[in-house]
């Protein structure tokens, strides 16, 4: 579903901070989103990132394509724009984002991941069809490859009342990926800042193997 967006303060588009860590973090939005420094959290997150020094550079670009968001367009930005194609990478996917992030890690190592508002299905809708991520036509999904990739160390976040993707297409993610599903009560679609999401991108870090 294309995302509404809700304005952000601060400097969000992509920065880099001496930090004794190595790791790195991404964010990859949602669909919908023109200008990722004035959409919903991301410029807030980015943000707090950081300023936490737990970081050695934080990623968080607008998107190509921001509305069709097609697997063919984002895939490739995602490696050459995002340093996804570094090991040391957390990658943090909401919504179209987060579908984008387990295709990714289908084929790519990376330190672990976030998902955030994440589905398996295209849940009927034409757009996000032919955006190519969802089987049949984006083919079928490689839970194994993608927890094996990611070391198992990917942590889920979901509402319960998303208006947009049923609790039951997250679960289904979390079961087949065989980790936890963290169901935070009065979310939504996640449009809002919130230290749940800067809490699970400490926990993607804490649990990296380094």
């Amino acid at each position: 579903p294309e995302l509404l967006t809700h304005a952000s303060h601060g400097d969000a588009s992509h920065g880099r901070e001496e930090s004794e860590s190595a790791m790195r973090i991404a964010i990859v939005p949602g669909n919908g989103c023109d200008d990722i420094a004035n959409a919903n959290w991301y410029a807030w997150l980015a943000e707090r990132l950081r300023t936490s020094g737990r970081f050695s550079e934080v990623a968080c670009e607008t998107m190509p394509d921001p509305h069709r968001a097609r697997r063919a367009i984002w895939l490739p930005f995602m490696l050459s724009s995002l340093g996804c194609t570094q090991p040391d990478t957390v990658l943090v996917g909401h919504s179209s984002g987060a579908v984008a992030a387990l295709r990714l890690l289908e084929k790519h190592p990376l330190a672990g991941c976030v998902l955030v508002s994440a589905c398996h299905t295209d849940l009927g809708d034409t757009g996000e069809a032919a955006s190519g991520y969802y089987p049949p036509s984006g083919g079928p999904w490689r839970w194994d490859a993608i927890r094996e990739n990611a070391a198992g160390n990917i942590v889920q976040l979901h509402s319960d009342d998303d208006p947009f993707i049923p609790l039951a297409e997250a679960q289904h993610v979390a079961d087949r990926l065989r980790i936890s599903l963290r169901v935070c009560p009065g979310r939504s679609h996640f449009f809002t800042p919130g230290e749940d999401l800067f809490e699970a991108c400490l926990a993607a870090a804490d649990g990296a193997k380094r």
